[in-house]
């Protein structure tokens, strides 16, 4: 059975500031997608991390698809108005532009899709960020997909053993997409050579060289390229295809262990760790720290199982600690330094038009003035 998986995230208003939605809302969103999704999704699943919203979908639809987007978006724009009744803070913050337009991608929400034939078994992995930006994913999908001292199956498993094939993009090129291909192994030091910069050049797929198939789908938009201003961070997610022809599950996992420092954190401006956490958690500390959460499923002629807590379980908890100290001590530096991101990424308003006035005060000091003084 060929079938889509669309995920589609949104921030639309929370409570107490950048923490959670309210449960209403959820129930709203929740209740708008039940209500309105008969003949179009065959199954949904509605959740939240940080102050974000996810909408899962299972459907044959195909990618891009319209209708199921305009689903979303709607279900997002009556959440959207029940956030606004509770004066939620943000309420339809994501939501960037007035009328949906055929597709929900340059409009606010990040989304995620993979289309496929269902295998007989069919196990994929949600992954949804809160307080970071789409190059959040690169560290762990460049670990998972070509570093066989997180992947043993790139050297165990004949059905990976040609690699993957990872499709990048230059997320600062706002004109349009302009993505390379490059593979792995064989291309492997160009694709570190991009991954580095997660700021500009961000994983959009992985597929695999063994069978062709896709294993891996991530959100890149980038918010303030859409409204030409800070309104939030990112907040990517990710959907990735496990087990056979593709990574195990504890393999994908394996790499959020590290807790890699990403752009994000307060006001999207600093750099912070990031840490795996249980399904529904809030942010606080510093409105962060960057945090990922990770729904593990099974979908059979297009229905989900229930989802299974990737991050909850005692592991996660000593990482969770870790991360933390790491946290700490970051934000002690302040405004320091690699502790905020740098000038180029700084995308609060305020921090430009005081550089712009501060700069009118620098003068040329000539050389004989240096020499009298």
């Amino acid at each position: 059975m060929k079938i889509t998986v669309t995920v589609i995230k949104a921030d639309i208003g929370s409570i107490g500031g950048h923490i959670c939605p309210s449960r209403r809302l959820l129930a709203r969103v929740a209740e708008y997608v039940a209500d309105q999704s008969s003949g179009l999704i065959i199954d949904s699943h509605v959740g939240c991390t940080g102050d974000d919203i996810a909408i899962l979908f299972s459907h044959q639809q195909g990618i891009s698809s319209e209708k199921v987007h305009k689903l979303a978006w709607d279900a997002f724009v009556a959440g959207t108005e029940t956030a606004k009744e509770q004066g939620l803070y943000g309420a339809g913050q994501d939501l960037l532009k007035d009328a949906f337009s055929g597709n929900v991608k340059g409009m606010g929400p990040a989304v995620a899709e993979l289309e496929f034939e269902e295998r007989p078994n069919e196990p994929f992995l949600l992954f949804a960020a809160d307080k970071t930006d789409p190059g959040a994913y690169n560290l762990p999908l460049y670990l998972s997909f070509a570093d066989p001292m997180h992947n043993s199956g790139l050297i165990l498993s004949p059905s990976m053993n040609r690699g993957f094939t990872f499709a990048i993009m230059d997320v600062s090129h706002t004109e349009a997409d302009r993505v390379i291909e490059l593979n792995a192994p064989e291309e492997l030091y160009d694709i570190a050579a991009l991954l580095r910069d997660p700021e500009r050049f961000v994983v959009e797929s992985v597929r695999s060289r063994n069978n062709g198939e896709v294993a891996a789908s991530i959100s890149t938009t980038r918010l303030h390229n859409i409204a030409g201003k800070y309104t939030g961070k990112d907040d990517p997610v990710m959907l990735v295809r496990v087990q056979g022809a593709f990574p195990a599950t504890g393999e994908v996992l394996s790499p959020f262990s590290i807790g890699h420092y990403v752009a994000g954190f307060m006001r999207g401006s600093h750099t912070g760790p990031l840490m795996p956490v249980k399904k529904s958690t809030p942010t606080s500390f510093f409105d962060g720290p960057p945090i990922v959460s990770c729904l593990a499923f099974c979908v059979h002629q297009g229905k989900f199982t229930e989802a299974v807590d990737a991050f909850d379980h005692p592991y996660w908890d000593h990482i969770r600690d870790k991360v933390s100290r790491k946290a700490t001590e970051i934000r002690r530096q302040g405004f320091f330094g690699s502790a905020m991101l740098p000038y180029s990424e700084l995308e609060y308003g305020g921090i430009v038009e005081k550089m712009k006035r501060i700069e009118q005060g620098f003068v040329d000091r000539k050389t004989t003035e240096l020499v009298e003084h």
